[in-house]
C-alpha cells in the first residue's frame, strides 16, 4: 500500500517544482539582460543652446563627424552634427564639440530651416521641389565641417575690439585670443546670413562665439 502511494504522489511533486525552477530562471535572466542594454546605450548630452523637440532616440537620418585642434594642442576634439527627425525637412541637427576625453563643451540644435535658407542663393528657379531642398539641406550637413571652416589664428595680432563692445567675448578674452597664434577658429552659417565663429579661451576656459 506505501509503495502504491508514493507512486501516485511521485507525479504531483514533479508538476509543482519544474515550472517553480523554470520561471526562476526566466526572472533572473531579464534584469541582466535589462542592465546590459542600460550600460551600452549611449547617454545624450544635456543641451547648452536650447531644448530639443524631438525625442533623443528618433530616426538618426545623417551624421558629419570630424577630429580637429580645437582646445588643446595636440589632442584634437570631435565636431559632429546629427540629423534626426522623421523626415529631413522637419527634422533637427545637433551640433557638438567633445574633448578627448569625452567632455561636451559646446552644444547647439539647429532646423532644417537654419541649414536650408542659403538655398535661395542657388536656386535657378523661384522655388525648388521637395526632392531639391532635402539635397541641399544633406549637403549642408555633409560639408559642416570642411576644412575650410576652421581658420589659424582664430584672431589677427591687430584685430582690434569690437565696437559696440560685444556681450561676449569680454575684451581679456579678445586680447588674450589675438596672442595665440595657435588658436583655432570654427566657422558655420545659419539661415542666409548668420555667419557664426567659435573659439575656445583657454583664459575662461570655454567655447566663445567671436563677432
Amino acid at each position: 500500500m506505501r509503495p502504491l502511494l508514493l507512486l501516485l504522489l511521485s507525479p504531483l511533486a514533479m508538476a509543482c517544482s519544474g515550472p517553480a525552477s523554470q520561471s526562476a530562471e526566466s526572472v533572473t535572466a531579464a534584469p541582466e539582460v535589462a542592465a546590459d542594454s542600460a550600460a551600452t546605450a549611449p547617454l545624450e548630452p544635456l543641451d547648452t543652446a536650447r531644448a530639443a523637440t524631438i525625442d533623443a532616440q528618433a530616426d538618426t537620418l545623417l551624421t558629419a563627424r570630424t577630429r580637429h585642434v580645437f582646445s588643446a594642442p595636440g589632442s584634437p576634439d570631435v565636431f559632429s552634427l546629427v540629423l534626426r527627425g522623421p523626415m529631413v525637412l522637419s527634422a533637427e541637427a545637433t551640433f557638438t564639440i567633445t574633448t578627448a576625453d569625452g567632455q561636451v563643451i559646446f552644444r547647439e540644435v539647429l532646423t532644417a530651416p537654419d541649414l536650408e535658407a542659403a538655398l535661395v542663393y542657388e536656386m535657378k528657379n523661384s522655388t525648388a521641389t521637395q526632392a531639391e531642398r532635402e539635397a541641399y539641406v544633406r549637403r549642408r550637413v555633409r560639408e559642416f565641417f570642411a576644412a575650410q571652416n576652421f581658420q589659424r589664428p582664430a584672431l589677427a595680432q591687430t584685430a582690434p575690439y569690437p565696437t559696440p563692445a560685444p556681450v561676449s567675448p569680454d575684451r581679456a578674452t579678445w586680447n588674450d585670443l589675438r596672442q595665440r597664434p595657435d588658436a583655432v577658429s570654427f566657422h558655420y552659417l545659419i539661415g542666409k546670413e548668420d555667419r557664426r565663429r567659435l573659439a575656445w579661451s583657454p583664459l575662461s576656459k570655454q567655447v566663445v562665439r567671436l563677432p
